[in-house]
């Protein structure tokens, strides 16, 4: 029976008369890892068995599921006459086993939720997942400025929209406090935060936020709990998969202490697609997974890239890697042979064999390994058959699956949301009490122009009155109607006076006449 020293996980075995085991020692895992291969020649079950590994010394694990094919490692394996073959081919005792496991979710559909806030993503990450150039970039960093000085959480997709729309209300302000805003920056965002929400990730945003404690938790046996995360929804979503390992990395490097060269790493993290964290990534975001790789470490957190292609990795990443498992390659088209001409060159040579040959040449479940030794120098690259892993091979089935949810560690923490009052709430209220206080002012408004113009009608009629006061009293004025009694007086008189006058000019006619 094969013998492991104690501080390293069995690998595999060369091919008889080609060397011993190979193995990987627990005080170099943290130095990183790469496990590369065309689709189809073993990558996930080497991913298995290194999870598996890591877990029986007592290294928690996270691992992205990404076609539902790891999930079967939370039920202990049923070893086929070839895989017993084969571990009898490496003086194996292969005893079927499983580690305690945790499933994870972003949409809470095959595990726990994944949730994180917006102000815990951070601007840098929210503009790599929106896409947005500087300029923009640059006004999302104000956003958020502002609402750290407003005091208004950022939990949810909901409050930066909010704290969105409050930016380009009071836009003149903002301006003479933070800088320059305008509205068709604004209006870029909020449609990158809508195809976001299409995209599913108002499932990312919110509460309860996801601890990194149940990510480095280990079961009452001392075993480490492997977290395996369903990725196969979430990797419709390229940018939103790269995005959210790189701020759960991000996060590790950050909220954990130096510890230096451990004995064992605190937790490996498996990053599967890894190509999908580098593809179309601006300058400053390669920098900063840079500097993650570099010195998370010393964090005792180690990183283990897995891709089809040395070359998807940038190479300032690729040489902090240094435990690198090699499966076989195809090289047909120019491109693909320059990458695995690269490939081969990472390698340290075997003068046994010519490494671009044999990274060709290698059969499904055979991988080129080369791994740190004591001193931290990669070993000799030997041509190696991954041992057959302890757990099942394919996907657990959902009854599987619920079976293994409902003895989780954390079961009821995260299954169900929370929404505390945060920014959209806050600025929803204030508006309310802007639009509140300005019917107020208006009615108010109103009611002292009303009054205004009473006061003004009834300043007029007092001067009216004023003047009316002041004026003499008129004289009476006599009327020229007669009345009926008068009239026939007058009448009378007026008869009479006309009969006395002709008998006054009869009798003075006639005596004139009679003297003639």
């Amino acid at each position: 029976m094969v013998q492991v020293p104690d501080g390293t996980l069995f690998v595999g075995a060369a091919p008889q008369g080609e060397g011993g085991p190979q193995l990987l020692r627990l005080d170099r895992a943290n130095r990183h890892g790469l496990v590369a291969g065309a689709t189809g020649t073993g990558k996930t079950v080497t991913l298995q068995i290194l999870a598996q590994a890591f877990s029986d010394n007592g290294v928690p694990v996270f691992a992205a599921d990404v076609k539902g094919d790891l999930s079967g490692v939370c039920m202990p394996g049923a070893p086929n006459e070839k895989m017993l073959a084969r571990a009898a081919g490496m003086d194996l005792e292969l005893r079927p086993d499983a580690p305690p496991t945790v499933f994870w979710d972003l949409y809470g559909d095959k595990g726990h939720p994944v949730r994180t806030t917006i102000s815990e993503m951070g601007p840098v990450l929210l503009s790599r997942l929106l896409e947005l150039n500087e300029v923009q970039e640059g006004v999302l960093n104000i956003v958020f400025k502002m609402a750290d000085d407003e005091g208004l959480l950022l939990l949810d997709l909901k409050d930066l929209q909010a704290a969105l729309k409050y930016v380009a209300d009071n836009e003149k302000e903002i301006d003479v406090k933070y800088g320059n805003v305008s509205a068709a920056t604004i209006g870029t965002i909020q449609r990158g935060l809508l195809q976001l929400e299409t995209a599913g990730a108002e499932n990312l945003f919110g509460e309860p936020a996801l601890s990194l404690n149940d990510l480095m938790r280990v079961d009452g046996s001392g075993r480490g709990i492997v977290s395996i995360l369903a990725a196969d929804k979430l990797i419709q979503s390229p940018r939103l998969y790269a995005t959210f390992l790189l701020w759960l990395l991000s996060e590790l490097f950050e909220e954990l202490p130096e510890v230096g060269d451990p004995e064992k790493p605190r937790l490996v993290f498996f990053f599967d697609e890894a190509h999908l964290l580098f593809r179309d990534a601006p300058k400053a975001l390669l920098e900063k997974v840079e500097q993650v790789v570099r010195l998370i470490r010393s964090k005792g957190v180690g990183i283990y890239f897995v891709t089809q292609n040395p070359a998807d990795i940038p190479e300032t990443v690729l040489a902090q890697l240094g435990n690198r498992l090699q499966h076989a390659l195809r090289a047909y088209t120019p491109a693909e042979q320059k990458g695995l001409r690269a490939a081969a060159a990472s390698f340290r040579p075997n003068p046994a064999f010519d490494t671009a040959e044999a990274i060709q040449g290698l059969g499904v479940g055979e991988a080129l390994v080369s791994v740190l030794d004591e001193k931290g120098a990669p070993t000799v690259t030997a041509r190696t058959l991954i041992r057959p892993p302890a757990s099942r091979l394919g996907p657990a089935t959902p009854e599987e699956r619920a079976a293994v949810q409902s003895r989780s560690p954390v079961k009821g923490l995260y299954d169900t949301a929370q929404d505390r009052e945060s920014a959209f709430e806050r600025l929803n209220q204030r508006t309310v009490e802007n639009a509140r206080k300005a019917e107020l002012d208006a009615a108010e408004a109103d009611i002292a122009k009303r009054r205004e113009a009473q006061e003004k009608e009834w300043a007029k009629e007092e001067a009216r009155r004023d003047r009316e006061a002041s004026r003499p009293a008129p004289r009476a004025r006599t009327s020229n109607r007669q009345g009926m009694g008068e009239a026939f007086i007058k009448s009378m008189l007026r008869t009479a006076g006309s009969q006395i006058g002709r008998e006054l000019l009869r009798g003075v006619l006639g005596g004139l006449k009679r003297r003639r």
